[in-house]
């Protein structure tokens, strides 16, 4: 290009290569191997000059030296480290789509899932560099136990044989890699459960709200997100639901519903709410009350609580249990479904529905048709005792009809 260039004034030759892969420093590097310079290569460079060479045709066809093959070769060294791995698949999201285009994202993530996936009983390669920053701060001399990240204190093993290291690593990738990671370690064989526990640790990472502790008090319609990054939380949000494992009861009720929170503060696709809706409805015996008390969120807010988004969950939960209630139905009338030591599905959510109603009863705005809905919502075989809706009931009565409250005491002392 410089031999090309022709100035009839003798000014110097400029030009702007603003195309390199890797920019300045990329280049740089490349022009020092054009003049056997020594470089040195590490998994944070390796990607960004192995792109910067295919792009300058650096072969033996041009220059002695071939810039291209060292690379190649450096970077299957890289490949067999598990931190250097990481190193440079994030290397690789400032020179997409080059690296997309030689195969070096796949590489590297091929590479990362094999890792995790292997028997850690036979791994030797340590952890990589986020998580072992993460588990090394605050660590104390060796002993027979150790506090990892998660607060869990457990008996000392190799940091290879710790089932919850990689995921701390790979929550620093950029959402599309990360998805592509999760996807592999599940096409490997990775466990439903781990591909959870590293969704949640991501989502409790990047969404507020998800860290920990109540989120009522923290998730209410007084609260919300920052404009500049709603949209790509909400994105974000939304790739996380999709990924979820299918399987019942790898990600507890609790944190589905705090989701389901995030996603109606986000403004999340309805297709997002209704997956979030239909996965809670699959466990809700497993929720709380303080869980169900999801702040009304809409446009037209009419009571406090959004009652209408757990009629939804308990309708997705008779559905799946329409066997339960066809057969509990044939039971004698003498006999209760709850007669075994330990209360069924069927059971624990009639118990979850009435004391539901005895909270949300007290709401002056709660409609007639609304409060009748959820009483109705599970079936009344599941009650072995009606004391939890007589209840409700009540307080529903004293909170919207106090006129008959005063009328009883009328009648009764007059």
């Amino acid at each position: 290009m410089i031999s090309e260039f022709r100035s009839e004034d003798g000014k110097a030759c400029v030009l702007h290569l603003h195309d390199i892969p890797g920019g300045a420093k990329a280049f740089e590097l490349a022009a020092k191997f054009c003049y056997d310079i020594r470089i040195e290569l590490n998994a944070t460079n390796v990607v960004p000059v192995r792109c910067a060479a295919e792009h300058l045709l650096m072969t033996e066809d041009y220059v002695g030296g071939n810039l291209i093959t060292r690379t190649d070769n450096f970077l299957g060294e890289v490949l067999g480290s598990w931190k250097d791995t990481i190193k440079a698949l994030e290397a690789c999201e400032s020179v997409l789509p080059h690296a997309e285009d030689l195969h070096i994202v796949s590489r590297c993530i091929n590479s990362l899932a094999s890792k995790a996936c292997s028997d850690p009983s036979l791994s030797a390669w340590p952890v990589g560099g986020h998580a072992a920053t993460k588990s090394s701060q605050g660590s104390g001399s060796c002993s027979s136990s150790r506090t990892p990240w998660n607060g869990i204190v457990t008996r000392e093993a190799p940091t290879s044989a710790l089932a919850d290291w990689w995921y701390i690593d790979a929550s620093f990738l950029g959402l599309p890699l990360f998805k592509r990671l999760i996807l592999a370690m599940e096409a490997k064989g990775m466990k439903p459960e781990n591909v959870a526990e590293a969704l949640i640790y991501s989502a409790k990472r990047s969404l507020p709200g998800l860290s920990g502790g109540s989120t009522a008090a923290r998730m209410t319609p007084g609260i919300s997100i920052s404009a500049a990054s709603e949209s790509e939380q909400r994105v974000f949000l939304e790739e996380i639901v999709d990924l979820l494992p299918m399987n019942k009861g790898v990600i507890s009720t609790r944190f589905l519903l705090r989701l389901l929170r995030t996603a109606m503060i986000l403004r999340a696709s309805p297709s997002c709410r209704e997956n979030l809706e239909r996965r809670t409805g699959a466990q809700v015996e497993e929720a709380a009350l303080e869980d169900l008390l999801i702040p009304s969120l809409g446009p037209s807010v009419e009571t406090l609580y959004d009652v209408d988004c757990v009629q939804r969950i308990l309708v997705h939960f008779m559905q799946l249990n329409q066997s339960a209630v066809t057969s509990s139905a044939i039971v004698d009338e003498g006999q209760s479904i709850t007669s075994s030591s330990s209360p069924t599905p069927m059971a624990m959510v009639a118990r979850l529905v009435d004391v539901y109603l005895a909270e949300v009863a007290a709401d002056v705005n709660l409609k007639l048709h609304k409060f009748l809905s959820l009483a109705s919502a599970v079936s009344d075989y599941a009650r072995p005792l009606d004391d939890g809706i007589y209840r409700a009931i009540d307080v529903y009565l004293k909170v919207t009809f106090p006129f008959l409250i005063m009328f009883s005491l009328c009648r009764q002392f007059c």
